[in-house]
């Protein structure tokens, strides 16, 4: 692609998301997630492939279902109370259908059925971009409106978006859907928690975003997109092998690493809030999702891909690719624990 086109379908996806953090009225909340649907869609579409094509199509049409949706939600919350402000969402009709359509738009369960297979079509730099650049806008949205909605209806979607998420990634081969699957899990965590303590699903998206680019850039640098070729990766770099096994860990939440952080201080919350079943829910069902990463490591570190190889050079290579950023990102999913203090006491400031 032509680096001024680029930089002006860049440029535009920034300033969609910006324009719907800065806006307190719907039409212009509505309007920056278009010029941000609109801007990633020449980019999803850059390959040329007929599967790629076919993502960008299938992720066009369920942004545009829910943008319209958003769009009858507030012209009815007009018409029936005379209020445009997002903060003034107040029938229960038009609330309910906001929370479904940013459910839709981020890929949160029962309408997550677009997201793996959108993710599948994509190379992994824009599935880096659509997994975390795009769901802040619609999360700013969604915490605007979150004191209005039900909340039974929003832990029934994070118990459900776990439970999918762990369930749809045990069966997978394709790294991309995997990691698909893992993102609606951990939407699933936010959405359980925003309710009643909004900064943790802040915290928790944040890490979110760190440990995913971490995964995303790891396996852009060894080329993998499947769990056969995932096995390979330590004969190109071993450091980078056992790095990445540690980062799939994080994001299964385990101690000591980065990625239980978020997962410990939500269920403490949970049980503060007198939800013990929902966090012990949420506990067995991220177990799921702890299969699979356990399942990528075991791939990663303690196979030996057979001799036949069909794959690109299974040798050491020298990398072209500029690794500082994979270098800061991989750091911050792995070390962050130990600011837990901090964290928590900036939270309760």
């Amino acid at each position: 692609m032509n680096p001024y086109v680029l930089t002006i379908l860049l440029s535009s996806l920034g300033l969609g998301t910006v324009l719907t953090f800065a806006s307190s009225h719907w039409l212009l909340a509505w309007m920056g997630l278009e010029i941000n649907t609109l801007a990633i869609i020449p980019i999803m579409a850059q390959q040329h492939h007929p599967r790629a094509i076919e993502a960008t199509t299938k992720y066009f049409l369920t942004q545009a279902t829910a943008a319209a949706m958003i769009l009858f939600a507030s012209t009815t919350n007009a018409w029936l109370m005379g209020e445009w402000e997002i903060h003034q969402l107040s029938h229960p009709l038009a609330t309910t259908t906001v929370m479904l359509a940013l459910a839709l738009k981020l890929g949160l369960a029962p309408v997550h059925f677009w997201l793996p297979e959108v993710l599948q079509g994509l190379e992994l730099t824009t599935g880096l971009i659509l997994s975390t650049w795009q769901k802040l806008a619609p999360f700013a949205l969604m915490i605007q409106v979150t004191p209005t909605i039900n909340s039974p209806l929003l832990v029934a979607i994070g118990l459900l978006s776990t439970l999918v998420g762990g369930w749809g990634g045990l069966n997978q081969t394709q790294l991309r859907k995997i990691l698909a699957y893992s993102s609606i899990a951990h939407l699933g965590w936010m959405v359980l928690i925003l309710q009643f303590a909004p900064s943790l699903t802040l915290l928790s998206l944040s890490l979110y975003i760190i440990m995913t680019s971490s995964a995303f850039l790891t396996l852009k640098t060894n080329n993998a997109l499947t769990i056969n070729t995932l096995a390979t990766s330590w004969t190109k770099s071993p450091t980078l092998a056992a790095l990445a096994a540690l980062v799939l860990l994080s994001l299964g939440g385990l101690p000591p690493l980065s990625g239980f952080m978020p997962k410990w201080l939500i269920l403490q919350e949970l049980t503060k809030q007198g939800l013990p079943l929902s966090a012990t829910l949420a506990a067995m069902m991220a177990l799921l999702s702890l299969y699979f990463y356990l399942r990528l490591c075991y791939a990663l570190t303690l196979t030996i891909y057979p001799n036949t190889l069909t794959a690109t050079a299974p040798w050491r290579l020298n990398f072209t690719m500029i690794t500082l950023p994979l270098s800061i990102i991989t750091i911050l999913a792995l070390g962050l624990l130990p600011l837990t203090p901090a964290v928590t006491a900036m939270l309760t400031l």
